[in-house]
C-alpha cells in the first residue's frame, strides 16, 4: 500500500484512471464507479468521434454496464475538436457529477487532455497570422522542428519531430515575441482537484498487441474507415489523423497492402504507447498498479476517498 493521501479537504475529488493503451482502463473504470458510485468521463481525444469505434477501442452500451458516461460520440468525424474544447466540456461534466453526489471518473491516455482539465490551465489565443502560417504549412517535418529548435529548444525538446500539428502551434506562438515553453511556466497550474491519479501498467506484450490490431481489422476496421473518410479531402481532417485511421490512406491509394497496414498500426500504437507511459511518469503524480490487482486498488482508493 502506499504511504497515507496529503489532505485536501477543500478540493472535490476526482478519479483519473490513466496509463498506456490497451490496458484495460475502460473495463477498471466500470468495475470502480460500479464500486464507488461513480460515473465516467472520456479523456481520450478521439473517443470523441461518433462512428470512430473500433478503431478507438471505445466502450460499447453492453460494457458500459449501465454506468455513465460522458463525452463519447459529441463530434462528427469532421468537425474540429482540440484540447481547449475537451477542457470546457469536460470541466461542465465533472462538476456536473459532483453536483449530483457522484464521483467523477476520468478515464483516458491523452495526457495534455487531462492535465487541462485537471489544472488551473488557461489557454491563450494563439496569433493569427496566415502568411507565416502556409510558410510553415510548406515546410517539411525535419525543417519545421530544426526551426523550432532554433526558436524555443525547450519545447522542439517535448515535441516529437512528426507531430506536426503541434510544432507548427509552438512556432505560431514564438513568432508573437513568446514561447510556448515559456507561457506554460508563467502559469502556475494548480491542481483545481483533489486527484488520485491511477496509472495502470502495461500489460500486452508485442504479440498480444498484433493480435488485438487484428481482432480490430477482423471486426471490420476497414469497413469502419471506408465509411467515414470516403472522399479524400476529408483525410485532411483532425479525426482521420489518429492511429487505426491514418494507416489507411496508402492502402486506398494502391501504394500498399493490408497487412503492411496493420503492422504500421501495431508499431504506431507500440510507439504511442511508450510516449504515454514517459509523459505519465514525468508529468504527473501516479500511483502505478498491475491491472488486475483491483483489491489494491481499491483499498487505496477508500484511504484517499477518507482522507486516512
Amino acid at each position: 500500500m502506499f504511504p497515507a493521501f496529503p489532505r485536501a479537504e477543500t478540493r472535490p475529488k476526482v478519479l483519473v484512471i490513466a496509463g498506456s493503451t490497451g490496458t484495460g482502463k475502460s473495463r477498471l473504470a466500470v468495475e470502480l464507479a460500479k464500486q464507488f458510485d461513480g460515473e465516467v468521463v472520456s479523456g481520450d481525444s478521439m473517443q470523441v468521434y461518433r462512428g470512430m469505434d473500433i478503431g478507438t477501442a471505445k466502450i460499447t452500451p453492453d460494457e458500459m454496464q449501465g454506468i455513465p458516461h460522458h463525452l463519447l460520440d459529441v463530434r462528427d468525424p469532421g468537425q474540429s475538436y482540440d484540447v481547449r474544447q475537451f477542457q470546457q466540456l469536460a470541466r461542465a461534466s465533472i462538476r456536473d457529477i459532483l453536483n449530483r453526489g457522484h464521483l467523477p471518473i476520468l478515464c483516458g491516455g491523452t495526457g495534455l487532455y487531462l492535465k487541462a482539465a485537471l489544472y488551473d490551465y488557461e489557454f491563450e489565443e494563439q496569433p493569427e497570422d496566415p502568411v507565416l502560417k502556409a510558410q510553415l504549412e510548406s515546410m517539411t517535418n525535419e525543417e519545421l522542428h530544426t526551426r523550432l529548435k532554433r526558436e524555443d529548444p525547450e519545447s522542439a525538446g517535448k515535441i516529437h519531430p512528426n507531430n506536426r500539428k503541434r510544432v507548427i502551434r509552438a512556432l505560431m506562438i514564438a513568432s508573437s515575441g513568446k514561447t510556448k515553453s515559456g507561457r506554460e511556466k508563467e502559469q502556475a497550474h494548480a491542481p483545481l482537484f483533489d486527484v488520485f491519479w491511477l496509472g495502470l501498467e502495461k500489460q500486452d506484450n508485442d504479440a498480444r498487441l498484433l493480435g488485438r490490431i487484428r481482432d480490430m481489422a477482423a471486426a471490420g476496421l476497414e469497413q469502419e474507415v471506408r465509411g467515414l473518410f470516403a472522399d479524400p479531402a476529408s483525410w485532411s481532417s483532425t479525426a482521420f489523423q489518429g492511429i487505426g485511421y491514418k494507416e489507411w490512406r496508402p492502402y486506398f491509394e494502391g501504394l500498399c497492402s493490408r497487412d503492411e497496414v496493420l503492422e504500421s498500426i501495431y508499431i504506431h500504437t507500440r510507439q504511442y504507447a511508450r510516449r504515454q507511459r514517459t509523459w505519465f511518469t514525468h508529468q504527473m503524480p501516479m500511483r502505478w498498479y498491475d491491472p488486475l490487482d483491483t483489491e489494491t486498488i481499491k483499498q487505496d482508493i477508500r484511504s484517499w476517498l477518507h482522507d486516512e
